[in-house]
C-alpha cells in the first residue's frame, strides 16, 4: 500500500484568541491530518497561549514554540516570524524523521474546509512542475455576506499557501522582506517552478485581507512594499487609481502615501538583482498574462 504524501504546517499566531478555535478545529479534522503543526506564539497577551497549551496537551503533532514579539506588524517582522518558523519545522522533521513531501504556512485567521490539503496535495502530486500553490479567501462583509477575493490564478496567497519541498529548499525558504509570499513566488518561478491559485480550494478569513492592523495601515505597507520591491511608477499609477475606485475608497490615498513614504523614507529597494528587476518589468508581465487568457498577442 502506498503511502500517502506527508505535509508539515507553521502557523504565526499575535493575539488571535478569536481565531485560533476555529483554526484549530478545521485542521485537526483535515481529511489527511499533518505529521507537524508549529504555531509560533509571537508574544500575544491575550488567551491565545492559553489556548496553544491546550492543543499541544491534546495532539502529539503540535508543536508551540515562542518568538521574540513586538508589536503586530505585517512587514519585516512578520516575515522573520514566518522565516525561522519554517526552518524550525524543517528542522524537527529532520532531527525527529518526520517525513514531509509538503511544507504549508497558514495564518492564524484562517478556517479551512475539511478537504482543503487533500486537494491541494493532490494537484501537487499530478504536477511535478507545481512549486508554490494556495487555494482561494473568503470573508464575510458587513452584511453577513460571503465574498471571494479576486486574485491572478498563477499567484499563490500568503497565509494560504503550500510549498513542493524541493521548490522550498531550492529557493531559499522563506525571504524576509515586505510581501515575502510575493517574493517567494518570484523566486519559484525564477527557479523555473510553476505557482497557481486554485479557486475551488477555499480558506474563509475571519478578516478581510490587510485589515488586521486597519485598512489604512495595510494598504499603506502596500505602498511601502511597492516601493522597496521597485515597481514601475506607471504600475504604482495604475494601482492607485484601482484601489481609489475600490471600496473603502481611502485605501488608495493609503497606498500612494505609503509609496511617497518608501521615496522619502525608506529609500531602501530589495538587494536580490534578479528579484528585483522582475517586479519593475511585473506591467508587462501582466499584460502577458492577460494577453494569453484573451488570446491577443503582446
Amino acid at each position: 500500500m502506498v503511502a500517502e504524501p506527508g505535509y508539515i504546517l507553521t502557523t504565526p499566531c499575535k493575539n488571535e484568541e478569536k481565531s485560533l478555535p476555529k483554526l484549530a478545529e478545521s485542521i485537526i479534522n483535515q481529511t489527511i491530518t499533518p505529521n507537524l503543526w508549529l504555531i509560533v506564539n509571537d508574544n500575544s497577551i491575550d488567551k491565545s497561549a492559553e489556548i496553544l497549551r491546550d492543543l499541544e496537551t491534546k495532539y502529539h503533532w503540535i508543536r508551540v514554540v515562542a518568538s521574540e514579539g513586538t508589536k503586530r506588524d505585517l512587514s519585516f517582522h512578520y516575515a522573520k516570524v514566518v522565516s525561522e518558523g519554517l526552518s524550525l519545522a524543517s528542522e524537527i522533521s529532520s532531527a525527529e524523521k518526520i517525513p514531509f513531501e509538503y511544507i504549508g504556512l497558514i495564518d492564524a485567521d484562517m478556517i479551512l474546509e475539511k478537504s482543503f490539503f487533500e486537494k491541494i496535495i493532490d494537484r501537487f502530486e499530478k504536477d511535478p512542475h507545481l512549486g508554490v500553490a494556495s487555494g482561494s479567501t473568503a470573508y464575510y462583509d458587513t452584511d453577513d455576506i460571503l465574498v471571494t477575493e479576486n486574485g491572478r490564478d498563477n499567484l499563490p496567497i500568503g497565509g494560504l499557501r503550500v510549498w513542493n519541498r524541493e521548490c522550498f529548499i531550492e529557493t531559499g525558504g522563506f525571504p524576509i522582506s515586505y510581501s515575502a509570499d510575493s517574493v517567494s513566488n518570484v523566486l519559484a518561478i525564477l527557479h523555473g517552478w510553476d505557482t497557481k491559485k486554485f479557486d475551488d480550494i477555499l480558506g474563509i478569513q475571519t478578516r478581510r485581507t490587510g485589515s488586521a492592523e486597519g485598512l489604512w495601515k495595510g494598504y499603506k505597507i502596500k505602498g511601502e512594499s511597492d516601493y522597496y520591491r521597485d515597481y514601475h511608477p506607471l504600475y504604482v499609477i495604475f494601482k492607485f487609481v484601482k484601489y481609489s475606485f475600490t471600496l473603502p475608497s481611502y485605501i488608495g490615498i493609503a497606498y500612494i502615501e505609503g509609496y511617497i513614504n518608501g521615496i522619502v523614507r525608506i529609500r531602501k529597494k530589495i538587494d536580490i538583482p534578479e528579484v528585483r528587476r522582475y517586479y519593475r518589468e511585473k506591467h508587462l508581465e501582466i499584460g502577458r498574462y492577460y494577453a494569453g487568457k484573451f488570446k491577443f498577442k503582446f
